[in-house]
């Protein structure tokens, strides 16, 4: 059962008000999961969506690496609704059917580049290890470049925090949906 509390827009203080109105005009267009969450303390929705909206949006790395990374956190977590809510994001930026069942089963995905490569080893490495070796971080920079690579770690870490939020609120999936990530 979702621990998540119901928000009623003509309930929300002041400054839930603003931050509530500021992610509805925004690329989300609604408040839902985290957001719902965050949004009983203003001050942390506010800078948090200021991330995710940079980290999902903004940052250097096409929507087809981004998800990607997205997907690992989600499956390495065990987020079903950030599995739900990324999983088509993920296909609809380029990243392959295949490679997306892989993650989601936990079987070892084969990439059509070495961008993608890169960005599912240095999820791995951070999920599981909490650092990059000096010969993943080399490749990682030569092929995503240092600021992608900076974009990449904001971006598992911005994730991490959402689906430590998910789990923690255990946010429901919509009614009907199977979980994937069992």
């Amino acid at each position: 059962m979702s621990r998540v509390p119901e928000i009623d827009p003509e309930a929300l203080t002041a400054e839930q008000r603003r931050v509530y109105d500021a992610i509805v005009a925004g690329p989300r267009g609604r408040v839902r999961g985290p957001l719902a969450i965050w949004l009983q303390r203003p001050d942390l929705a506010d800078r948090a969506q200021a991330l995710g909206r940079y980290c999902r949006y903004d940052s250097s790395l096409p929507p087809r690496l981004s998800e990607l990374a997205i997907l690992v956190t989600a499956r390495v977590w065990g987020a079903e609704f950030e599995w739900y809510a990324h999983a088509p994001l993920a296909a609809e930026g380029g990243l392959s059917a295949a490679a997306i069942e892989a993650i989601r089963t936990g079987a070892e995905p084969v990439f059509a580049g070495e961008d993608e490569q890169v960005v599912y080893d240095v999820a791995r490495a951070m999920n599981a290890e909490r650092r990059l070796s000096q010969p993943l971080y080399d490749r990682a920079v030569a092929v995503l470049g240092l600021g992608g690579l900076v974009d990449l770690i904001g971006v598992l870490g911005y994730y991490s925090l959402v689906s430590m939020t998910l789990n923690a609120f255990e946010v429901d999936l919509p009614a009907g949906t199977p979980p994937q990530l069992g």
